[in-house]
């Protein structure tokens, strides 16, 4: 499976319903993950242009492109930004392969 990286900025209307009812959304959002066959891994509130970070292992893009679109498509966010992720292991391995690759700059 593969990990992603997503970060996503509330709109004031979903802000205003958390303040008026806090709620731990890790429930529902491993419960979602686990419909499309992944797994929420962590799940963050951040500062900055996101509000919310989470790490999830997804089989595949298009489960990530779905996840992506159903939070946007929801209305609850303005933004949502997704990231594919490889662990240090799959890094080292594409450093590895750059010699393979016969990569020449413009002359």
């Amino acid at each position: 499976m593969a990990y992603y990286l997503l970060q996503a900025a509330f709109t004031p209307e979903s802000w205003a319903a958390l303040v008026k009812n806090p709620q731990d959304p890790r429930e529902r959002h491993a419960a979602m993950m686990k419909n499309v066959g992944g797994k929420l891994e962590s799940y963050w509130f951040t500062f900055g242009e996101y509000d919310v970070a989470a790490i999830l292992q997804v089989p595949d893009n298009v489960t990530a492109a779905a996840i992506s679109i159903a939070a946007s498509a929801a209305g609850g966010v303005k933004a949502v930004k997704t990231t594919p992720l490889m662990t240090v292991e799959e890094g080292l391995e594409a450093l590895r392969k750059v010699p393979t690759t016969g990569y020449r700059p413009p002359p």
